[in-house]
């Protein structure tokens, strides 16, 4: 594998500093004081220096006029324009120096924030919490990104320096740190990377290296040129420094379809695969590569793919969250609409074949189609969830499920997609029904912070009409404030019996379902407007695991010759189907 182009590297005597800046006329080193860097192919510019190493802060000065911080910098102790810091990556000793990672079909997703899953906000602080998580039956933790960003809250979507973990949550140690102790403790961990655009403050990027962007756009900023190679390998080189320097398990690639029009003949995103493949095969590492993808591509994945060489173990299914929310609270505004006909009917689909959307027109999709069909992969290539931090947090008030649905309807949902043979994933504090909000949040200063403002204003402007001041302002650090996890409600009720119900049900997937997912296959499912619904897959040792719920808030009629198979969920059945009632069963 080859050396890393962008960031400093660490050397026997020294360090060699490296900037990519194919339109600067000269570039300076600053230290103490500047040292010409040497221009060679390419547009890169460089310069070894002895005697400098881990600890040593440094800028680049861009043709004797603009300081800008090292785009591959590995740690920002100042913030985004701040000097960058060189890190030895090789200094921290792992306690956990066998960990080879888990298989796939153990995984059970707690998505988290880090500023917000605990009062201190910390790396360090998180290391508390990771029992809870092993006595929960979560198996993997997910961080929300955590490229430095600009000020000291935001959600991570707006980092600008991909390689650097923001020093708002400590040091780089702290974050091994977190890592290791996860490891010890059997918790893979994995990190949300956002390769499709940069945040709006502390990107000096176009400056120097303009064609590092193309004339397009996404929804938050100028589109990256994955066509160039310097800026392929930038990205590539990245997600390998985060599995390889800090040891993530895998990582999960932020709106990519907002990536794939820039791409060129052979899709980065491919390439990328390929290269973490083959790290993961010298390494010996199971790794895993998550996707979200609003096209639903199912040429993308393949659960099975182990290393990965090209294509992606899963993605989160969106459509399988819309239906339950559509099902659950009634709402058919915005994208919810192209779901409001028939949720039941969609839940089917999606418990059958993955995606609801296989290619048919979408409305709020402007009309076009959208998907593939997808009933050919494997269950295993689509993360289910019933809450997520965009689903909760692009709300006006960033209000939670529980806000909005009858705990019981959720007690159903979460039995539904915590057995089924999919992947499952929960919001942080979701695994004891928490109501803390997650509002949107960020830092930015003066006309920026203005903007941000305007444009929420705009884009929620009956909510504003209709609240005025009650809707939380991004930029008040009393918003921030309202998102960090109340983890004592976990000990009250109905907090201990929602965290009763989950472990309960994570004991018997651990049991029952994820030993027979490898080579697992979908089968069939059906819904009736009563509110029954039933499905059923072929599971990798040959037994059918079986689903009979009633997702209705009425009693149904229920023969026993509906339902096969040895019980391990629900009970059995009556003659009456309770509402919001669901049962699983395995066998022949």
């Amino acid at each position: 594998m080859s050396a890393r182009q962008f960031g400093p590297r660490i050397t026997g005597n020294g360090t060699t500093f490296r900037l990519w800046a194919p339109a600067a006329k000269r570039v300076d080193l600053v230290l103490d004081s500047k040292h010409e860097m040497q221009r060679v192919d390419s547009g890169w510019y460089v310069l070894d220096v002895a005697g400098v190493g881990a600890g040593t802060q440094y800028k680049f000065r861009i043709d004797d006029e603009l300081d800008v911080p090292d785009p591959g910098s590995d740690f920002q102790p100042e913030d985004v324009s701040g000097p960058s810091e060189v890190i030895d990556h090789g200094a921290y000793r792992w306690r956990s120096s066998d960990w080879r990672g888990r298989p796939w079909q153990d995984a059970v997703f707690l998505e988290s924030h880090v500023g917000t899953f605990t009062k201190e906000g910390t790396y360090r602080a998180m290391i508390d919490k990771l029992d809870h998580l092993v006595e929960t039956g979560i198996t993997a933790l997910e961080l929300m990104p955590l490229a430095d960003f600009a000020g000291k809250r935001n959600w991570g979507y707006d980092g600008v320096l991909l390689y650097a973990p923001d020093s708002a949550y400590g040091r780089p140690d702290d974050l091994r740190a977190l890592i290791d102790e996860a490891h010890l403790r059997g918790v893979m961990v994995f990190l949300d990377v956002v390769y499709n655009h940069f945040g709006p403050e502390g990107n000096y990027i176009g400056r120097y290296a303009p064609t590092f962007f193309t004339d397009a756009h996404t929804p938050w900023g100028s589109a990256i040129d994955y066509r160039r190679p310097e800026v392929r390998a930038f990205a590539i080189e990245n997600a390998l420094h985060w599995l390889r320097d800090y040891r993530f398990d895998g990582l999960r690639f932020d709106a990519v379809n907002h990536i794939l029009s820039n791409e060129g003949e052979i899709p980065m995103l491919h390439d990328l695969s390929a290269a973490v493949g083959e790290f993961a095969a010298a390494a010996g590492r199971h790794i895993h590569l998550v996707l979200e993808n609003g096209d639903n591509r199912a040429s993308m994945l393949d659960a099975s793919e182990d290393p990965p060489s090209g294509k992606f173990r899963a993605q989160w299914n969106d459509d399988y969250h819309h239906v339950w929310h559509v099902m659950l609270t009634g709402e058919n505004g915005g994208y919810y609409g192209d779901y409001q006909q028939s949720p039941r009917n969609g839940l089917a689909r999606a418990l059958a074949s993955g995606f609801v959307y296989q290619g048919e027109p979408a409305v709020f999709w402007g009309g076009d189609p959208r998907g593939e069909p997808s009933g050919h992969l494997a269950p295993g290539a689509f993360i289910n969830f019933l809450q997520n931090h965009d689903q909760i947090g692009n709300r006006v008030f960033g209000d939670r499920l529980e806000a909005l649905a009858p705990p019981e309807g959720i007690a159903a949902a979460l039995a539904a997609t915590l057995l089924a043979p999919t992947i499952p994933m929960l919001f942080m504090g979701e695994e004891w029904g928490s109501k803390q909000p997650f509002p949107f949040f960020c830092d930015f200063q003066g006309d920026l912070a203005h903007a941000v403002r305007r444009g929420r204003r705009r884009e929620y402007e009956w909510a504003y009409a209709k609240y005025g001041d009650e809707v939380p302002d991004p930029l008040d650090i009393e918003t921030f404030k309202s998102a960090i996890i109340d983890w004592d409600s976990r000990n009250e009720s109905p907090g201990r019996a929602r965290l009763a119900l989950v472990r309960a049900l994570l004991a018997v997937r651990h049991k029952e379902v994820a030993p027979r997912l490898p080579g697992a296959k979908f089968g069939d499912a059906n819904a009736t407007d009563d509110g029954r619904l039933s499905a059923h897959w072929v599971m990798g040792d040959g037994s059918k695991l079986r689903l009979l719920a009633n997702v209705s808030d009425r009693e149904l009629a229920f023969s026993p010759s509906e339902f096969a198979g040895t019980l391990i969920w629900g009970g059995t059945p009556g003659d009456r189907l309770p509402p919001w009632s669901v049962f699983w069963s395995i066998g022949g």
